[in-house]
């Protein structure tokens, strides 16, 4: 076995990333009140105190039990209770019913963060040798993590956004800047091209497998489609022309009412929207999100163009925005929104998540890795529909050229949006 010696500079590396992602959720829950926490409206949106004990449970389960022989848990029933979805890990609290738990209390799942960070603190600054699996583990913990805080937020904006009242979780104060709303495509040559994750550095098994691909020419938009143009798909009549839709999305339309982006609605002549600052009038100049693929696939076909592939998109991200600019938008911004294009960013990074035409498969020579961490990713490989290039909820050090995010596609209360791409 190949162990971790000799590294203390290492360890404290984990320690400090450790410390500092734990504490973002911490502050993400800081404008909550108690009854905030455990409320459920559907069963995609899991309560905040869920989160917060998922992810502890996660390090509880993964690292200390195994790293630290003599580890007792917190409570032995929260195995059963915060496990999500490893069924290699027994038995599990109903996903549809985490609503449901008004017991433990919050503050006792806040102690039992604490009581779980307090034991990883000394894992980690202590004498126990940790093997290379154990180090994997634990960066998948902080990567997990901040998967959930982006979760979080978007079952936050859920949970106070279908509140009569609108509530809101923090104010906003509109930075001044004159935002660039032109429309340029960004050409992209045929060729072949590597997919894949080829830098160093952490990235998740979906990821892997690193291949080529042949492109025929093609242009991508360089900047996301805005909600005033979205808003103009909606006054053409465009929910009520089957010529845009797929049929499962047009069947989805006419059963659910569908007229508007989800948060939208129509006061006296004017749209507006639920944003985490409250109810507000559109903003023409903001991405447009919270519609699902069956909205931006319709979009793309009213405006006489596409989606682009997963392909074309990493490939389009890596020769023209290979580093995340200073602009991009993310959770440590503090907007809780998308913003207006600034300068020329392409936003291929933050504001919102882009739906591609691509399913979510694995790629060749995917493998599945051993164990619970190998229900992770594979598992899920059908029926869902890849998003890249992260959100406003995202954690600026999360994201990357070949991150592959995946949900299904009638699903819209996560921040998702729209680039446009056509053949040449």
């Amino acid at each position: 076995m190949s162990l971790i010696k000799d590294q203390p500079s290492q360890l404290q590396v984990l320690l400090t990333q450790y410390m500092t992602v734990r504490s973002l959720t911490h502050e993400l829950c800081k404008p909550l009140q108690p009854e905030d926490f455990v409320v459920q409206p559907v069963v995609e949106v899991s309560p905040p105190k869920w989160h917060l004990a998922h992810t502890t449970w996660f390090f509880e389960n993964f690292v200390l039990k195994v790293a630290m022989p003599n580890y007792q848990v917190f409570d032995k029933d929260y195995h059963f209770l915060f496990n999500s979805y490893y069924e290699t890990e027994g038995e599990r609290w109903i996903r549809s019913e985490r609503g449901a738990l008004s017991r433990p209390w919050v503050n006792e799942i806040f102690a039992y963060r604490n009581y779980v960070d307090q034991y990883m603190s000394e894992l980690l600054s202590g004498d126990i040798e940790l093997d290379k699996n154990m180090i994997e583990v634990l960066t998948i913990g902080l990567h997990h993590e901040q998967q959930h805080q982006e979760l979080l937020v978007y079952d936050i904006k859920h949970i106070l956004g279908i509140n009569p009242l609108f509530p809101a979780y923090k104010s906003f104060n509109s930075p001044i800047y004159p935002p660039n709303l032109s429309v340029n495509f960004l050409t992209v040559n045929e060729g072949i091209y590597t997919i894949g994750h080829q830098e160093e550095g952490f990235h998740f098994d979906n990821e892997k497998g690193v291949h080529k691909v042949f492109l025929h020419k093609y242009a991508i938009q360089d900047r996301l489609v805005t909600a005033g143009e979205y808003l103009e798909f909606i006054e053409a009549g465009g929910y009520q022309d089957f010529n845009h839709w797929l049929m499962e999305g047009f069947e989805w339309v006419k059963k659910e009412k569908i007229k508007a982006p989800f948060y939208w609605l129509k006061e006296d002549g004017v749209w507006k929207h639920y944003t985490m600052a409250g109810l507000e009038e559109i903003n023409p100049n903001e991405p447009v999100t919270h519609i699902n693929f069956y909205e931006a696939d319709a979009f793309a076909k009213w405006k006489g163009m596409r989606l682009p592939t997963e392909f074309e998109w990493e490939v389009a991200c890596r020769m023209y925005e290979p580093q995340v600019p200073v602009e991009a938008n993310f959770v440590e911004d503090g907007n809780f929104r998308p913003m207006p294009r600034k300068g020329n960013n392409t936003q291929f990074y933050g504001d919102a998540w882009e739906w591609t035409n691509s399913a979510y498969l694995p790629y060749p020579y995917y493998a599945k890795p051993e164990g619970a961490i190998g229900e992770y990713n594979g598992k899920f490989m059908v029926n869902q529909m890849v998003l890249r290039g992260g959100s406003y909820a995202t954690s600026r050090n999360h994201i990357r050229p070949s991150y592959r995010n995946f949900f299904h596609p009638q699903l819209r209360w996560h921040f998702t949006g729209i680039r446009l791409a056509h053949n040449i």
